[in-house]
C-alpha cells in the first residue's frame, strides 16, 4: 500500500513516476519550477472581486453567482494560485485531508495508468483548493475492505473521500462514510452509487455502443468482450452498450464470447488464448480497459496473428499505454483527470456547506481511432469485389 500526500513521495517506483510525468502537463508542470507565489489578494485584484468572495469560491461556499465563480476560477488558473493547506488548517481547525480510494488486487500488478491519472487530476485540484491528498489502494475482495476505508478516515481525519469502482457503488460503505461526518464522491458509479452521493463519470453504455458501432461499420460480425472485475458496474454498462449496438444492427448479442479479467495486462494475456482457439474465433475483441487490451495484443503478436488484418483489438480509457504499444490501440477516451478534479470540487462544496441533493456530472467521451482496429479480411474482399 502506498499513501501519497500532496506531492510525490521519494522512493516511488519508476513506472508510477513516469506515468505521473506523462500526465503532468500544462499549469501543473509550470508550477513545479515557478518561484512566484501569488496571494489571495492577487486573485481578488485580478478578477475584480472582494477577497471574501474569492475565499467563498475556494471553499465551495454558497451565494456566489456562476459568472463570478467562473471569473474567480479563471484568475486562480491564470495566476497558478495555491492555498497554503497548513495555514488554512490551523486557521479553520480542519484537517483539509481528502482521500482517493482505488480498488486493486494486491496479489496482481495494479492498473497503474488508470490510478495515476485519477491521482494526478485530484492532486492538481487539491493544490489549488488547499487540500492534502492521500491515495490508498484497497483490495476489493477482502472481507474487511469497508473497515480499511473507515479506519483511514478516522486515523487521518479525512473530510472527504473519493471512491472508484466497485467501491463507488457500495451504498453501505457510502452511508458508513457519511455517518463519520465525512463526505463521499463517487467516480464512475454504475448503479445505486449515483443516488447515494455526488458522482462524476461518462455515459459508459453510450461509450460501449459507440466503439461497437465503429467495429460494425468496419464490417465485423464476430465479437468477443473482455469484461472486468465483478461489481465494476461502469464496465458492465460498457458491455450493455455493446449488446445494444449489436442488436440494433441485426446481430445476435448472445453470440458474443465473454471472458472476465481483472483490468490487468496479465489477465488480458491469460484470457486471450481461449478466445483465439474457439471454433469460430472473433475478428473484433473489445476490452473493458487498455491494460487488458495490451495483454491481448501481446498474445496476438506471440502467435503471429496480424493486428488488425486478422484480429482487431480495442481498449477503453485512452491511457498512455494505448499510444506506446504497437499497433497503437483504438480506444475510448474518458477524461480521467477531469473526473477526479470534478470529484474534488464536489467534496470542497460539501465541506463548504452545500447541502443540496446529490448530483451526478456526466463528462463527454470519444472514440479514439488508431491502428489496432480495421476491417476484417472478408469485409475487405467484399469491398474490392
Amino acid at each position: 500500500m502506498r499513501d501519497i500526500i500532496a506531492t510525490t513521495s521519494p522512493g516511488v517506483d519508476p513506472l508510477l513516476t513516469s506515468v505521473r510525468r506523462a500526465y503532468a502537463l500544462g499549469p501543473f508542470a509550470e508550477a513545479v519550477v515557478s518561484s512566484k507565489k501569488p496571494t489571495i489578494d492577487d486573485v481578488a485584484r485580478h478578477c475584480g472581486v472582494a477577497r471574501t468572495t474569492v475565499s467563498r469560491v475556494l471553499n465551495g461556499g454558497p451565494n456566489v453567482r456562476d459568472e463570478v465563480r467562473q471569473r474567480v476560477w479563471a484568475s486562480v488558473k491564470a495566476l497558478d494560485y495555491r492555498v497554503n493547506p497548513q495555514a488554512r488548517s490551523l486557521a479553520g481547525g480542519q484537517s483539509r485531508m481528502l482521500a482517493l480510494i482505488v480498488a486493486s488486487d494486491l496479489d496482481a500488478q495494479p492498473n497503474s495508468f488508470y490510478a495515476s491519472a485519477l491521482e494526478l487530476g485530484a492532486l492538481r485540484e487539491c493544490l489549488g483548493l488547499g487540500y492534502q491528498l492521500l491515495t490508498r489502494h484497497v483490495a476489493q475482495d477482502r472481507p474487511n475492505r469497508r473497515e480499511q476505508v473507515l479506519e483511514l478516515i478516522r486515523s487521518q481525519r479525512c473530510q472527504g473521500v473519493m471512491l472508484t469502482p466497485p467501491f463507488a457503488d457500495d451504498v453501505e460503505l457510502i452511508e458508513s462514510i457519511q455517518a463519520l461526518d465525512c463526505h463521499a464522491a463517487c467516480i464512475s458509479p454504475g448503479g445505486a452509487g449515483r443516488d447515494a452521493a455526488d458522482g462524476v463519470g461518462i455515459d459508459d453504455a453510450a461509450a460501449g455502443a459507440d466503439i461497437a458501432r465503429r467495429m460494425i461499420d468496419l464490417g465485423h460480425r464476430r465479437f468477443a468482450f473482455m469484461a472486468g472485475i465483478p461489481g465494476h458496474l461502469a464496465a458492465e454498462r460498457r458491455h450493455e452498450g455493446l449488446r445494444g449496438a449489436l442488436a440494433a444492427a441485426g446481430l445476435d448479442p448472445d453470440e458474443v464470447a465473454v471472458v472476465r479479467g481483472d483490468f490487468t495486462f496479465r489477465s488480458g494475456a491469460a484470457l486471450t488464448p481461449q478466445l483465439l482457439e474457439a471454433p469460430t474465433p472473433p475478428t473484433a475483441l473489445i476490452c473493458a480497459n487498455d491494460d487488458m487490451a495490451a495483454g491481448a495484443l501481446s498474445v496476438a503478436h506471440g502467435r503471429g496473428i496480424d493486428v488488425p488484418g486478422r484480429l482487431s483489438i480495442t481498449g477503453f480509457d485512452d491511457t498512455p499505454v494505448s499510444e506506446v504499444i504497437w499497433p497503437p490501440l483504438t480506444t475510448v477516451h474518458q477524461p480521467l483527470r477531469e473526473m477526479a478534479g470534478e470529484a474534488v470540487r464536489a467534496l470542497s462544496g460539501r465541506i463548504g456547506g452545500d447541502r443540496s441533493p446529490p448530483r451526478f456530472v456526466t463528462l463527454s467521451h470519444a472514440v479514439v481511432e488508431r491502428a489496432s482496429a480495421g476491417a476484417p479480411p472478408g469485409a475487405r474482399l467484399r469491398a474490392r469485389a
